[in-house]
């Protein structure tokens, strides 16, 4: 069933042409090899699916970092899900910018997250798979990867100078309309039915875009949102820092990303508190599903514990692997895992959403079957994350609102 609402208007206005920044610098170089490493492309099934760069996107200007064109994979559905489409928004970190650092925008555009220069064919797995065992309600509908390259989430329209004079492209906003516009001309807009997803970044990525991917469609049409790994707290590190604060702040100031953020939570915040979930939760109309892990092992190596926030090599162990963590460390973990559950009651007091929320050591888990959908998969109420999301999705239980208590107490977690 649909939920009726008022949808924001597909074309958004545009800063002017001329909007251009300068890139100092930017946060922790930690943060893009990381993050970028959690979010690779679909792998791991057998046969292969080529890229397609967006017909026409340079004459829009929207392009990668490095002025590429973007890059989208598309596996066509078949069958009774061949009206039905799923877009996934790739993730892997941000760039942006803070003085005396380095520039990872301007490395990043030397990068896969950057560029669609190197683009290979990709496999396709998880939520992707065209095989029903392992992905039982989306097996057979079209699945769409679309490559991210624009460093901020598909959210920006900006240009910036690096201080070597290199140029560099912050246009994930046309890259968002681009790709979207070419998907449509390809057939989704006959879709009988949508889902809009995404990991990490691009988890954040589905947030921001949720509702005007409803717009897109007729409102008979069953169009819902799926963000996984993509709640990102706004919580103190060990040494009273906020690293996810300094590197979103970082990411508005620079991509310009104020015209894809809440227009109510700008009128009472500043915009690096309206990019973060938890606010963005708050103004989105469209049904969306929550996966994330209570102890997201992301979020404890770079949010809880970055490197530098404490002495020595005292969180080293535990950073990497929740089982070496003492007592007083898993305390610590239990309190990101309560903000966590309390940032999360404005989506768990919306009838038509959903949440699965482990207790996990993970980050992402949608794309791969190992933790999307098989024998080992983790479990909440008995199901996995691709059983509750298509009860949710087809309204198959009243509600699928799914958390877990606090870690060691799953089983289905394993190693």
């Amino acid at each position: 069933m649909v939920t009726e609402h008022t949808s924001p208007p597909v074309v958004r206005k545009r800063r002017p042409a001329g909007h251009t920044v300068t890139v100092a610098a930017a946060p922790l170089l930690v943060l893009l090899a990381l993050l970028a490493a959690s979010s690779r492309l679909p792998v791991a099934a057998a046969g292969l699916t080529q890229a397609t760069l967006v017909a026409g996107a340079q004459e829009k200007g929207a392009v990668c970092l490095d002025g590429t064109p973007p890059a989208y994979y598309l596996q066509k559905g078949f069958g009774s899900g061949s009206q039905s489409w799923i877009v996934f928004l790739e993730g892997g970190g941000w760039c942006s910018s803070k003085s005396n650092t380095a520039d990872t925008c301007s490395q990043r555009k030397m990068t896969a997250t950057g560029s669609s220069k190197s683009v290979e064919p990709a496999s396709f797995d998880g939520i992707f798979s065209d095989q029903q065992p392992q992905n039982p309600d989306f097996y057979n509908w079209n699945k769409v990867f679309v490559h991210y390259c624009d460093g901020a989430s598909f959210s920006g329209d900006a240009e910036g100078e690096a201080e070597d004079g290199t140029k560099l492209y912050f246009r994930g906003l046309r890259i968002w309309e681009a790709v979207i516009a070419e998907l449509m001309e390809k057939g989704m807009d006959t879709a009988k039915q949508a889902l809009l997803a995404g990991c990490s970044a691009g988890g954040l990525s589905t947030l921001l875009h949720c509702d005007n991917f409803r717009a897109r469609f007729p409102q008979e049409v069953s169009v819902k949102c799926l963000a996984d790994g993509g709640f990102f707290l706004d919580a103190e590190d060990l040494s009273g820092e906020r690293f996810m604060r300094s590197v979103f702040n970082g990411v508005v100031q620079l991509q310009n990303v104020c015209e894809v953020l809440p227009e109510e939570c700008l009128e009472e915040k500043d915009p690096t508190d309206c990019f973060f979930p938890a606010e963005l939760i708050k103004s989105i109309c469209t049904p969306t599903f929550i996966v994330n892990s209570e102890y997201d092992y992301w979020q404890i190596q770079n949010v809880v514990a970055p490197v530098g926030s404490y002495p020595g090599d005292t969180w080293l162990h535990c950073r990497d692997n929740i089982r070496s963590c003492s007592s007083q460390q898993i305390d610590v973990l239990h309190g990101f895992r309560q903000k966590l559950i309390h940032e999360l009651k404005a989506a768990k007091d919306k009838e038509d959403w959903g949440l699965f929320i482990d207790s996990c050591f993970t980050h992402c888990q949608t794309q791969s079957s190992g933790t999307w959908h098989s024998p080992t998969s983790p479990r909440l109420g008995n199901k996995t994350v691709a059983e509750a999301v298509g009860d949710w999705y087809f309204g198959r239980r009243r509600e699928v609102k799914q958390i877990d208590c606090e870690y060691p107490c799953n089983p289905t977690c394993g190693s």
